[in-house]
């Protein structure tokens, strides 16, 4: 059972496909084709029907050869699933999780978990940080490192 909290149902793809273009968009202002591609690692073909699909669906405005801007209701999915996925990511790489591994795990789970869940997560993250010995105590007893 999915928990989106989100107004929509929307399947992962499209979810990952909004939080691509929000990424692209804050890191170049603007979101082409072929930088949405490279940020999935996918073929520009691929995107360019996922835009067409995004633009039908009101999430995203497509112009061909110029791009996508992100809808006002674009954004808001996209920023909810950024904020998911940055806290997961922040949390297990906290917990001593390796980089590469936090981030993939947070690829998963930000689509999985309900958003009481991450709510939660959010609080704990910040209770941790605010406990430097914490995080010591967990930085000593982890094994080391996989990559």
């Amino acid at each position: 059972m999915r928990h989106q909290g989100c107004a929509k149902n929307l399947s992962r793809r499209v979810e990952d496909y909004l939080e691509a273009i929000l990424n692209v968009t804050l890191e170049k202002g603007y979101a082409r084709t072929k930088d949405v591609a490279c940020e999935l690692d996918i073929s520009p073909s691929t995107v360019v029907e996922m835009f067409q699909k995004l633009d039908g669906m009101g999430l995203v405005d497509y112009r061909r050869y110029e791009g996508v801007v992100l809808s006002p209701a674009g954004r808001e999915v996209a920023e909810v699933i950024k904020f998911r996925h940055d806290t997961l990511k922040e949390f297990l790489m906290t917990i001593h999780v390796p980089e590469k591994i936090a981030n993939s795990d947070a690829c998963y789970m930000e689509h999985e978990l309900h958003p009481s869940t991450i709510r939660q997560i959010r609080l704990l993250l910040e209770a941790l940080q605010s406990d430097s010995g914490i995080c010591e105590r967990i930085r000593r007893s982890t094994p080391a490192r996989e990559g």
